[in-house]
């Protein structure tokens, strides 16, 4: 049985529903969570990584483990140590981390990591760059104005789908060969925000305007769901991104035997959110 935590995620959500392609016996676990948000006949359980006591339930018979440790968790002061010691009493072999490419890049600290690396446990850590999804925020002003706006207009980088992490994920948890292993997920192709908005607008058929922000209107928006050095972080990658940020990893290519998707590609799956 496999576990999944933030399961109602941009990643959790479709790692889920591949794990049950796949014929897995999954439990969902988040904060929230009902029979809503996962697939029929997936069991679902409530617990808080702030509270390691109670993934207990979830954990049971479990032999590995999808961890994500959200801002939220590392601004609470939240052990993972103590997660951890939780997840291998329960007899689990195998974890698989969220972490970011900013670690490798020396962007975000990489105490999370080393936490799993010393853990004992089988581990493998998935680095990602931004996420092709990162652009719902701009949805509501696609729908109500068709209009965007978004700082560093013309920087690429090359975004992901969450799905592919998704996918990674999944094949690290159920294969062999990925123990030890840190993986940088990235997009095939570097793109910038107003090339995204170009890509939406075709999708719509219509067009949208994109406004570029400075960093300070970027970093107001920013802060109103993440910590600061986060937001500084995040807003440093987007203006001032180093060479090996803006590199292509042929990481997702070599696991899943084929090439990452486009985000014109997920836009098209997701077009219905921003018309």
């Amino acid at each position: 049985m496999i576990v999944v935590t933030g399961a109602t995620g941009n990643v959790g959500r479709p790692l889920v529903d591949a794990l049950v392609a796949a014929g897995e016996v999954v439990t969902a676990v988040a904060r929230r969570i009902s029979a809503q948000d996962v697939p029929p006949g997936v069991e679902h359980q409530q617990a808080d990584l702030l509270e390691p006591e109670s993934l207990k339930p979830a954990l049971d018979g479990a032999e590995a483990l999808f961890l994500l440790a959200p801002d939220e968790f590392v601004a609470a002061g939240g052990n993972l140590g103590d997660v951890l010691e939780t997840v291998q009493a329960a007899g689990v072999r195998r974890v698989v981390l969220l972490s970011s490419q900013g670690v490798a890049t020396g962007r975000h600290p990489s105490a999370l990591e080393d936490v799993v690396r010393r853990s004992g446990l089988e581990w493998t850590l998935l680095r990602p760059g931004g996420f092709h999804s990162n652009t719902l925020m701009w949805a509501e002003a696609v729908r109500s104005r068709r209009s965007i706006a978004a700082p560093f207009g013309d920087v690429a980088l090359p975004t992901i789908d969450p799905t592919d992490i998704a996918e990674v994920a999944a094949a690290a948890m159920r294969q062999d060969g990925h123990s030890g292993n840190a993986y940088v997920l990235t997009g095939p192709t570097p793109i910038s925000p107003r090339q995204q908005a170009m890509v939406i607008a075709d999708a719509l058929g219509e067009p949208v305007r994109f406004t570029e922000q400075t960093r300070e209107e970027a970093r107001t928006q920013l802060l109103q769901f993440m910590p600061e050095p986060v937001a500084e972080a995040t807003l440093d990658i987007l203006g001032r991104p180093k060479a090996v940020e803006q590199q292509l990893s042929l990481d997702v290519e070599r696991i899943l035997g084929r090439p990452p998707r486009t985000f014109a590609e997920w836009t098209a799956r997701n077009i219905a959110t921003f018309k």
